[in-house]
């Protein structure tokens, strides 16, 4: 699974959401599938400026169609419907290490194929 860490170095806000636009395309480029967003939750609980804006972009590429979906770290479990058609269509997911975890620091993205 391709993997983007927006934690890494704590970068600000600005330079983390225009390294994560970067490294989307470059994932699209690939041909990769899934992506796995590594934001943090934030240091007080309530989900950090870089997940909360990462989010905001995020429904804002799918509204435009330029992603299939996303989902948050919550859903990231072999019990979800659409976490378990991921997994059968590519068994490599199910090695991540985040599967199952329910870690709220982390956002699933499905890319489209072109």
């Amino acid at each position: 699974m391709w993997t983007i860490n927006l934690k890494e170095n704590s970068p600000p806000l600005d330079v983390a959401l225009a390294y994560f636009e970067i490294e989307l395309e470059k994932a699209l480029f690939a041909k990769v599938k899934v992506v796995k967003v590594l934001h943090g939750y934030g240091s007080h609980g309530r989900g950090g400026a870089i997940l909360l804006e990462t989010r905001k972009l995020l429904a804002k590429m799918k509204k435009e169609k330029a992603i299939e979906d996303f989902f948050f770290g919550d859903r990231w479990n072999s019990h979800d419907k659409f976490t378990s058609r991921l997994l059968m269509q590519d068994k490599k997911l199910a090695d991540d290490e985040d599967l199952n975890k329910n870690n709220p620091g982390i956002t699933i993205v499905v890319l489209k194929q072109k």
